[in-house]
């Protein structure tokens, strides 16, 4: 079975979790992102802010590096900056990118798509 990293916004993080749970009592391994609702970062003097966003930032490119698979959870095309971010990234990899839905907002992303995926369990399919 192949690993996964899962990629989206913190507005999705109640259905990142319950995807990345239900990958894994599939048999997957996950990488799943930081997704900390904690806003106290935002009171961090600059220098110290910016090191933790660089922190997240690198940390979740190692999952994307590590992992076989790039699942985007791209809820009503929403992707933002850092999934656009990590999309590029994954890209530049040749990873395999899959995504929830259709990119609303950029066709340029959608072509970096392989498919489009709604449930682990299809996704599971893609893996064997």
């Amino acid at each position: 079975m192949k690993s996964v990293v899962i990629c989206g916004s913190r507005r999705f993080e109640k259905e990142i979790r319950k995807f990345s749970k239900d990958l894994k009592a599939l048999g997957v391994t996950v990488h799943e992102p930081i997704l900390n609702q904690d806003r106290r970062i935002d009171d961090l003097p600059p220098n110290l802010k910016r090191y933790s966003f660089l922190g997240l930032t690198h940390h979740h490119f190692s999952f994307i590096r590590k992992s076989e698979v790039v699942y985007i959870f791209n809820k009503d095309g929403y992707m933002g900056n850092s999934g656009t971010m990590e999309l590029g990234f994954a890209e530049a990899l040749g990873k395999p990118i899959y995504v929830f839905s259709e990119d609303k907002d950029e066709p340029c992303r959608n072509v970096l798509f392989d498919e489009i995926i709604k449930t682990p369990k299809e996704l599971v399919k893609r893996l064997k």
